[in-house]
Formats: structure tokens, sequence, C-alpha cells
């Protein structure tokens, strides 16, 4: 029988252990369920119960956090810097993603940062069949960064990597037979210290990922004349009458900053400030308005404050001053090369007074290029969130975006 002890005992002690793991796992539904709107526990427990879920940790924090959607095309949803009971900084469509319905158009499920193609209108739109009006009844975002699950085909605690292959036809008529690669990695302290040229990190609760998207040409050689395709990176985030966007811009190739602002009508000037090297746009969610910057005029980064919960957002990614860039408004275009590399939107009610928000977004662009049989454009975005102490967000803030919290509450 003595024999025997050290198997009943550890079979004691598993079963021990299980209950103890049950338990634990169950206190922490328990937590999760009882968290305020407005957590990341909410978000956690509110996205799990209608789709698969990736939850993502960072190395050195497990603290920081975020939320990846396989079935949303693996899009970061949201993320925060302080575990369960911290912000929740992605806007998410509740009522939509809880409907479980497709609808018309577009299905805006929300999520700080999605995959999406460019360019919208004009004659190498994919977003317009051949030969339609630039008008709304006729915009349709393909199924392919709509509604397609996207497959995972690696991953681990820190990082998801997905993979799709697909074709697309724009406007002019030209298929496209594409592969799609997205990673998204979480990032350490010394690794946003690195990326933004700061000092060791410290007085700030942060989080912060990488995404990194790969578009390879599996057909025939892509031509200036039946055009290309540009990856898309959109970021929808909760707005506060307290939230400014910050994009800060240069004058190095252009003395006229190439800042256009009249997407949806003139934006007011109580909405929208330029300064020499940095303009600011409220983000309300109050007043449609949305603002682009050319790629001879934008920096590499752009970001919000929300004065009213003290967090700092930046998102920084790949910029090529003298590349193309795709048009996406809605006509044809005479220089269909010469788009934006930086978008910012401030949602507000339509016409007909409805609204899909409230939310703002960050957008960045890649440019493109004529790709041969396996080649491949790639654009990384790189998205921070800082809370914390004023004086070290401050420091934060001047050293990336050129500008100092106080000078940002003054604004509006």
């Amino acid at each position: 029988m003595k024999a025997h002890y050290p198997v009943i005992l550890a079979a004691i002690m598993t079963a021990a252990g299980c209950s103890s793991d049950h338990k634990t796992d169950q206190k922490k539904l328990e937590t999760q369920q009882t968290q305020a709107a407005g957590t990341f526990g909410y978000d956690l427990t509110f996205l799990k119960k209608y789709k698969e879920a990736v939850v993502l940790a960072a190395p050195d924090n497990a603290e920081a956090q975020a939320i990846i959607i396989p079935a949303y095309q693996g899009r970061v949803m949201t993320s925060t810097a302080n575990g369960d009971g911290g912000n929740s900084y992605g806007w998410i469509n509740y009522k939509l993603v809880e409907s479980g319905q497709h609808q018309p158009h577009m299905n805006g499920f929300g999520g700080e940062e999605r995959f999406w193609l460019s360019p919208e209108g004009g004659q190498f739109s994919v977003y317009f069949k051949k030969g339609q009006s630039f008008e709304f009844e006729n915009w349709q975002t393909p199924p392919l960064i709509d509604t397609v699950a996207y497959k995972v085909v690696e991953s681990d605690a820190h990082s998801v990597k997905f993979q799709i292959d697909a074709m697309i036809e724009n406007y002019s008529g030209k298929k496209f037979v594409i592969g799609i690669s997205r990673k998204i990695q979480m990032l350490t302290k010394e690794d946003m210290a690195n990326l933004l040229d700061l000092p060791a990190l410290s007085g700030v609760k942060a989080v912060a990922y990488r995404s990194t998207n790969v578009v390879t040409n599996q057909d025939e050689a892509w031509k200036a004349e039946t055009g290309m395709l540009g990856i898309w990176l959109l970021g929808m985030f909760r707005p506060s009458d307290q939230t400014t966007i910050i994009a800060p811009f240069s004058k190095a190739l252009s003395e006229k900053p190439l800042i256009t602002d009249d997407y949806f009508g003139r934006i007011p000037a109580d909405r929208l400030v330029v300064k020499d090297s940095v303009l600011f746009l409220k983000a309300d969610g109050k007043h449609r308005s949305k603002i682009g910057i050319a790629p001879k005029s934008a920096r590499n980064v752009a970001g919000s404050y929300d004065g009213d919960k003290g967090i700092l957002t930046i998102i920084q990614y790949d910029l090529d001053p003298h590349g193309q860039y795709m048009k996406s408004t809605w006509e044809l275009h005479k220089d269909p090369y010469n788009g934006d590399a930086l978008n910012a939107y401030n949602d507000g009610k339509l016409a007909d007074g409805t609204q899909m928000g409230p939310f703002y977004e960050l957008e960045s662009n890649s440019s493109v290029k004529a790709l041969k049989e396996g080649e491949a454009i790639e654009h990384r975005q790189s998205t921070f969130h800082f809370e914390g102490d004023k004086a070290a967000l401050n420091a934060i803030a001047q050293k990336v975006l050129g500008v100092n919290i106080d000078q940002i509450g003054e604004i509006f």
C-alpha cells in the first residue's frame, strides 16, 4: 500500500489544484461581470459573449492588454493599460455586435485599429462598382474587409498573426489576386521608449501594440493606369467634450501645409485650429468633420488627449514623404495618386439626424507601388496609450507631438 501513497497524494493535489483553478476562474468571471461600463473587463466579457476573442498581454506587464477579434478581420477592438478595471480605449458598437446582423454598406463594429484597403473613391475605388455614381446608396465596403473572418496562423500570449488570400475588383474592372498578412504584437515599455525616442518611461501606466500589415500581389503586375491598392488602418476611440486630436505637420518639403479640411464642408473655427506646425481638431463626437494631411506635409505621428480622464493616445506609422498615396474622395480623379498619408475624423449626426457613434478616428495610409507578381507592400502602425502623472504625460506629448498638455486644454 505504501507504494501507492505518492500516486494517491498526487491525485488529491491535482484535484485540489483543479478546484482552486476553477474557483479562481469563477471569481474572475464574476468580477468581470460586475465591471462598470467603460472598463476593459466589461468589454472583454461583452465581446466573449458574442465572438471568439484573442486576448494579448505585454511581455513585461500583464495589466497591459488588448482584445483582437478574428471574425472582424483581426481588428484590435480595445486595449487597456490597467487590467480589467482599467479604462477601455476603443469604441465598440455594442448594439451591432449584439444583434448578430449585417448592415448594408458597412458594418461599423468599432475597434481601435481595423484593416481596410484604399482607395475608397475614384476610378480605382474598391468600394464602388464600375459605372456607378459616387453616392452613398452605391457605396459598399467589400466583404473582405468587413464581414470575412481572418485565419489565425500563429499566436502566443503576446502576439497573433492572421492570413487570408482573396480577389478584389476595382471601379475600372481591374481584378487583384492578393494575399493579406496581419500581425499584432504587444510592446514592452522598453519598446515604447525606443520607438518614440523617449527616456525610460516612468510615472505613467502604458499599453502599446504594433500591427504589421502586408499585401502581396499573387497575379499579373499592377499598373498605374489600371490602379493599385493601399493599406488603410483606422482606429475608433471614445470621444469626450475634453478630447482633442493633435496632428503635427512638417514644412520641410512644402512651406504651405498640404491639409484638406473640407471633406464634409468647412470645419468651424471653434473646432479646427491650425498652428505653425500642428493642427488641433475637436474630438467630442458631436460634429461630423474630417482632415487629411498629404505625405509631403505629414509627420509619422499623431495623437489625442482626453483632458477629462487624462489619457494620451499616440499613433506612429510608416511614412514615405515622396511616395504615391491613393486618393479616396468620392469623384473621378485627375491625380489619383495624390492622396493623404494621415486622416482624422470626428463623428457627428448625418443630415437625417442619425449617427453611428459617437466616436473619433485616427487613420494612417500606406504608399502604393506597381507590384510585380510576388512583390508586396507593408505598412506598420504602433498605437500607444498613456495615463498617469500630468508632468510625465506632458513630457511625452512635448517630445512626440511638439505640444504640452496645458496648451491642448486651452485650444477649444
